[in-house]
């Protein structure tokens, strides 16, 4: 059967201001590689935010010469917290008045009417979908299971079993890795860091990610007596903002920054991997970016948050470990809330 007689699994990937759309055949490989974004528009309400992933998935079918005869199935990965499975918490980043919306049912009811039909979605974390996506890419057609850090403004966590699917746990808090506490005591003493989760006790978060930089450049700048940022007027926020391309440059202070944050994601990496048992491990994020990183500075990032988790495994995990970059990129959540549309509708196992 050629791709084009193929059905299709269809994912919407709805963040704060962008909403990205992609898709799968039914075979599990990725239909373009193109990404179509708009935005979500959540300024005008629900509604206008469930019409643009519509229209995003409109866009998609027109753009690869698909009909919605060919639809299996669709998945939408979108931000917590929730309420309970398919309606959303209060979350921080949209408006008040999202608090109780039954979005998996709003969605459903409109993807129903543009097809004609009911089409079978799923809804979950967008960081647990984009663990799907990125895990598929890594262990091929075997039963591995994978483990995925991503650290950007903040740390997402994703544990994907032998199934392809995540570990979204009972209330879909699962693998809220992000704030577990860090393990500050083979850190060099480190004190607990603020956390915007309000938790006091040393969330790994802000120390792998940008939001504890201006935290971690006022720890590591006095050891650095000669940096011009002694002497710089600009605010905090915007030296710790301007640390990656510093890093990129060799800048002495930001390097130890990046490096010690390596070392604090690969001591967490070591927890989790005692936990889940995974064969494979990829690390997401701008710091793996080949666009804004040098290949020198992924390949020491990696190199340093792989021998800081060896020493804490078991031999055997030692043996077998896999730490890998992502590759999907912008990519990864819609392409990982198609696929798991799709292996939500396969027999387990």
């Amino acid at each position: 059967m050629s791709s084009k007689q193929q059905g299709v699994y269809l994912g919407t990937d709805s963040g704060a201001t962008t909403s990205k759309t992609g898709g799968v055949w039914a075979d599990g490989s990725i239909i373009s590689s193109h990404l179509r974004q708009s935005s979500t528009n959540a300024q005008a309400g629900t509604a206008a935010v469930v019409q643009g992933w519509v229209d995003g998935v409109k866009g998609f079918l027109a753009d690869n010469q698909l009909g919605w005869d060919q639809v299996l199935g669709a998945g939408l990965a979108i931000p917590g917290p929730y309420a309970s499975p398919g309606v959303l918490g209060r979350a921080a980043n949209l408006p008040a008045s999202f608090e109780d919306w039954n979005f998996q049912a709003e969605y459903a009811a409109a993807l129903a009417a543009a097809a004609g039909r009911p089409v079978p979605l799923v809804a979950g974390n967008d960081g647990n979908y984009g663990g799907v996506g990125e895990a598929q890419r890594v262990r091929g057609d075997s039963r591995a299971t994978v483990l995925m850090l991503a650290p950007g403004s903040g740390l997402g966590v994703a544990y994907v079993d032998a199934n392809g699917l995540p570990l979204e746990g009972d209330t879909l808090n699962g693998m809220e890795g992000g704030h577990m506490p860090a393990a500050l005591h083979l850190l060099g003493g480190m004190k607990p860091l603020r956390c915007g989760c309000g938790r006091d006790w040393g969330c790994i978060e802000p120390y792998t990610t940008i939001s504890g930089l201006p935290q971690l450049l006022e720890e590591f700048l006095p050891k650095h007596p000669t940096h011009p940022f002694h002497t710089s007027s600009v605010p905090i926020k915007e030296k710790a903002f301007s640390l990656r391309t510093l890093a990129q440059k060799g800048d002495p202070l930001a390097v130890d920054i990046f490096n010690f944050q390596a070392r604090a994601l690969g001591l967490h990496l070591a927890s989790l991997l005692v936990a889940v048992d995974a064969e494979y491990v990829v690390i997401g994020g701008g710091l793996i970016d080949p666009e804004a990183t040098t290949p020198e500075f992924r390949e020491r990032y990696l190199r340093i948050i792989r021998e800081s988790a060896l020493p804490y495994l078991w031999p055997q995990q030692r043996a077998r470990l896999k730490v890998m970059p992502a590759s999907l990129g912008e990519l990864s959540q819609a392409i990982g809330a198609a696929l798991v549309a799709l292996y939500t509708a396969r027999p387990r196992g």
